[in-house]
């Protein structure tokens, strides 16, 4: 994990709030229990052994089947450059994509969630068929705070820089009024904290698996956002593409 992203995760590791259960098939993620968080700056195991904090093990990867749960939404983004795009059909559609909703400021979930998706790309790395067929991307929903150049300096220390590893987007919204039926779409509630006097807002962590076709494949708190099983069911998902063809 890159250095400055280890400073910033250490700095959040106060009491962090409650997250949601797993809110995906329950036939198909059945076993995956609540994934503790991996240690810091533990370097990523070769593809063929990926590690996983889970108490059970992993299914192996096209041995169970996540049907779509509905269509991903779309709705007006800006990337870390300011351009315009649309959520769906321009940085979504295409790939398999990991979407994870956070924002910046965030003092809790958040850095343990960027920490988890710093993994997930590091371990797709060690796959080198793995880099042009999945995407990460993360959107905030503090459009306020988080512009464009806060995205793009956000990115900087999370990202990795191994030319193996998937892209990963930051993402942000234009305004409020334009991520507004985007978090509707994605049934994520955020509410202003009133007792703090830095921007923070009150949400629980929720993460998307969504398939090239744009539709929602698993959904997952930061309770089963273990990156060995995100990457498994990726997996699930492209050799279910493979199979279909």
């Amino acid at each position: 994990m890159r250095p400055a992203a280890l400073l910033l995760l250490a700095a959040a590791l106060a009491p962090c709030a409650p997250a949601r259960g797993h809110e995906g098939h329950g036939a198909a993620s059945a076993g995956k229990p609540a994934a503790g968080r991996p240690a810091a700056g533990r370097p990523a195991a070769p593809a063929a052994e990926v590690p996983s904090t889970s108490a059970f093990p992993i299914p192996a990867p096209g041995s169970y089947r996540l049907p779509p749960i509905r269509p991903a939404a779309g709705g007006a983004v800006l990337d870390e450059t300011g351009r315009r795009l649309d959520l769906l059909g321009g940085a979504l559609r295409g790939r398999v994509s990991v979407l994870a909703l956070i924002y910046t400021r965030c003092g809790d979930v958040c850095p343990l969630a960027n920490a988890d998706m710093a993994r997930l790309q590091d371990l797709a790395a060690r796959d080198p068929g793995l880099a042009g067929r999945m995407r990460l991307v993360t959107l905030s929903f503090d459009p306020e705070h988080d512009t464009p150049e806060v995205m793009r300096a956000f990115a900087a220390t999370w990202r990795s820089p191994d030319p193996a590893a998937p892209a990963w987007s930051f993402l942000t919204a234009p305004d409020r009024a334009a991520l507004a039926p985007v978090l509707a779409a994605y049934d994520q509630r955020v509410d202003a904290r009133p007792d703090s006097a830095g921007g923070g807002l009150s949400h629980l962590f929720r993460a998307f698996l969504i398939d090239r076709d744009g539709r929602i494949r698993n959904i997952y708190s930061l309770d089963f956002f273990d990156p060995a099983l995100v990457l498994t069911d990726v997996r699930t998902l492209l050799i279910e593409e493979t199979r279909g063809r």
